[in-house]
C-alpha cells in the first residue's frame, strides 16, 4: 500500500485495568470501541489503562493497532471464540482492514484524524493473551504466525474520532515491513547480517537495538519462556 492511501478505522478502543483469567493478574488488555471523539497524548488515548507500565504502554507503545482481517483465520485455528466476535479481542486500541505485518513498515507515518503517529516496533506477545482466550499456547501461537499487530508512538497529539480514517503521509523504510522484522526476531534467529540490520535501525526503540545486539555478542537467542508462560525454564 503506497503512500495517500487512506484506511477507514473499523473501531478505536480503551480500556480499564480488571483481573485478568485464574492468575487475576492486573491488566488492561480487555478494551472495548467507543463512540465519541477521544484525545491521542504522547503516551496514548485518553481514557487507556494499562496496569504493567514496564511493558505496556509509554511513548514507545502509545498506540496498538490488531488487524481485524486476523481474526477469520484465528477463528479457522481455534475456534469460533467469542472475543473474535468483535474489535478488542487481542487489546487493541485500533482496528483495521486491509492494514497487516506485510505491507506496514517500520517507519510508516499515519495522519489518523488530528494526530500524526509513527509505526515504531511489532508486538511481542506475552502470557497475557493465553489467559485472556483461555488458550494454553495462544500467546506462542501469535508469535509463531507474525500475526502479532504493531505500535505506533505519537508525533502529533491530537483529536480522533472512530469515524476517522488513516492515511499514511511517509514511508522512510520500505525495505522494513514488520514481516521482516518478526523473521529477524523469530525465524532466522542468528542470521548476523540481518540482527547487524536491525540493530543499526535507528527508528526502533533503543531496547529493540540492543536486543539485536546481545544476540551478535553472545551468538544465543534469549528465553521467551518468561515472556510467553510469565515464567522461567532457563535458557532457551
Amino acid at each position: 500500500m503506497c503512500v495517500g492511501k487512506t484506511t477507514p478505522l473499523e473501531a478505536v478502543l480503551i480500556g480499564e485495568v480488571s483481573l485478568l483469567g485464574e492468575r487475576k493478574a492486573p491488566s488492561g488488555i480487555d478494551k472495548k470501541p467507543v463512540d465519541q471523539p477521544l484525545w491521542l497524548g504522547e503516551n496514548g488515548f485518553r481514557g487507556d489503562h494499562q496496569a504493567d507500565r514496564r511493558n505496556h504502554g509509554g511513548p514507545e507503545k502509545a498506540v496498538h493497532h490488531y488487524p481485524r482481517d486476523h481474526y477469520e483465520t484465528w477463528a479457522q485455528e481455534i475456534g469460533d471464540h467469542a472475543l473474535l466476535a468483535r474489535p478488542g479481542a487481542f487489546g487493541e486500541n485500533i482496528s483495521t482492514h486491509g492494514l497487516d505485518e506485510g505491507n506496514v513498515a517500520i517507519g510508516d507515518v499515519f495522519r489518523i484524524g488530528q494526530a500524526v503517529v509513527e509505526v515504531s516496533q511489532g508486538r511481542q506477545p506475552c502470557w497475557k493473551l493465553s489467559s485472556r482466550f483461555g488458550v494454553p499456547d495462544m500467546a506462542y501461537r501469535v508469535q509463531k504466525t507474525g500475526r502479532t499487530g504493531w505500535y505506533y508512538r505519537v508525533l502529533q497529539p491530537g483529536t480522533v474520532s472512530p469515524e476517522d480514517t488513516l492515511q499514511r503521509i511517509a514511508r522512510p523504510l520500505p525495505d522494513w515491513p514488520l514481516r521482516r522484522l518478526w523473521q529477524i526476531l523469530y525465524v532466522n534467529t542468528l542470521d548476523r547480517a540481518e540482527l547487524e540490520a536491525m540493530a543499526a535501525l535507528e527508528k526502533l526503540p533503543e531496547g529493540w537495538r540492543r536486543h539485536a545486539q546481545r544476540r551478535l555478542s553472545s551468538g544465543k537467542v534469549e528465553d521467551w519462556n518468561r515472556r510467553l508462560e510469565g515464567k522461567s525454564h532457563g535458557p532457551h
